[in-house]
C-alpha cells in the first residue's frame, strides 16, 4: 500500500515538473540574504535500499540487502522532515528521520525428539527501529543570482533498535533477542542550490561527513537532484540521497549504506 502510495506520489511529482517545464516564471529558486527572519519546512519521502552487515550478539550476521521496494513493503511506520531558519547569513536546520521495519518469514526445518526428528516451521519476524536526527549551525558563503551555498558544522545522531522473534509453530514455545545502540556525531559539510539557465528550475545539493562519537569510525551523507520553485512560497525537488555509517566492533551497522530516491516539497515564510 505504501509502495504504491509512493509511486502516485513520484509520478504526479514528475508530471509537475515536466508539465512546468515550459511554463512562464519570474520566481527565483535562490533565496535572499537579508537582515530579517526567513524560515523553510521541508516534508518528504525518502525511500532508500539498505546495504548493512548487523554486528550481533557478538557476531557479524550476512550482509543484508534490501531494494528500495523492500524497504516500503516492510515500513511499518515512519515520519520524515526537515526544517531551517535563517536570520543574515546565519542559521540553523534539522532534519528528523525515522522508521520502523518488520519482516515475518515461515521457516521449515526438522526438531529432534525421543522418537526421532520431526517437521517442524518457525515464524520469525525481524523488526529495525531507527531514528536519525542531523542539526547544524549554517552560514552563508555564497549568495548571488545563480547560487546559494551554505556551509555547516553540527553533529547527527542515530538510534537503532534490532529484534529478532522466533516462535515454534502450533505451540507456545517462543524466544527473542535484541540490541540496541546509539551515538552522536560531529559533522561538517555544505548545502545549497544551482539554478538552471536563470529559470525556476534549480539542482538542490547536500554533503557531510563526520565520526567519532563513540562506536563511529565515519558516517557521511551526500544528495544532489533536480528542483523547480513554483512560487515564492513554494519548491518541488526530486533528489537522490544517501547515508553511510561506519561502526566499530560496538556498533550495530558495518558499513551501512542506504541510498534511494527522495520527493520533497519546500514551503518557505
Amino acid at each position: 500500500m505504501i509502495s504504491k502510495v509512493f509511486k502516485a506520489i513520484l509520478v504526479s511529482a514528475i508530471g509537475l515538473l515536466v508539465s512546468s517545464a515550459y511554463a512562464q516564471s519570474d520566481g527565483s529558486p535562490i533565496p535572499k540574504v537579508s537582515e530579517q527572519w526567513r524560515f523553510e519546512v521541508t516534508p518528504y519521502l525518502w525511500s532508500p535500499g539498505i546495504s548493512s552487515t548487523l554486528f550481533f550478539n557478538d557476531k557479524y550476521l550476512t550482509t543484508a540487502s534490501l531494494s528500495s521496494s523492500d524497504v516500503l513493503g516492510n515500513l511499518k511506520t515512519g515520519g520524515m522532515i526537515a526544517a531551517e531558519a535563517h536570520y543574515g547569513n546565519w542559521g540553523i536546520m534539522g532534519d528528523l528521520v525515522s522508521a520502523t521495519l518488520q519482516q515475518n518469514q515461515t521457516i521449515s526445518t526438522t526438531v529432534p525428539t525421543a522418537q526421532g526428528a520431526v517437521p517442524a516451521k518457525f515464524a520469525t519476524t525481524a523488526t529495525l527501529q531507527q531514528t536519525i536526527l542531523t542539526g547544524a549551525a549554517t552560514y552563508t558563503v555564497i549568495n548571488n543570482q545563480d547560487a546559494y551555498f551554505d556551509g555547516l558544522v553540527g553533529a547527527r545522531s542515530i538510534g537503532m533498535t534490532a529484534t529478532l522473534g522466533l516462535v515454534l509453530d502450533g505451540t507456545s514455545l517462543r524466544a527473542s533477542d535484541s540490541k540496541s545502540t546509539s551515538t552522536v556525531d560531529p559533522i561538517v559539510g555544505f548545502k545549497g542550490r544551482y539554478r538552471l539557465a536563470n529559470s525556476s528550475w534549480y539542482i538542490p545539493v547536500y554533503a557531510d561527513i563526520g565520526g567519532g562519537g563513540g562506536t563511529t569510525n565515519m558516517t557521511w551523507q551526500g544528495m544532489i537532484g533536480v528542483g523547480k520553485t513554483f512560487d515564492k512560497w513554494i519548491d518541488v525537488s526530486l533528489a537522490y540521497r544517501a547515508l553511510y555509517y561506519d561502526m566499530n566492533s560496538n556498533g550495530l551497522l558495518q558499513k551501512t549504506t542506504m541510498k534511494g530516491p527522495q520527493l520533497a516539497a519546500t514551503f518557505n515564510f
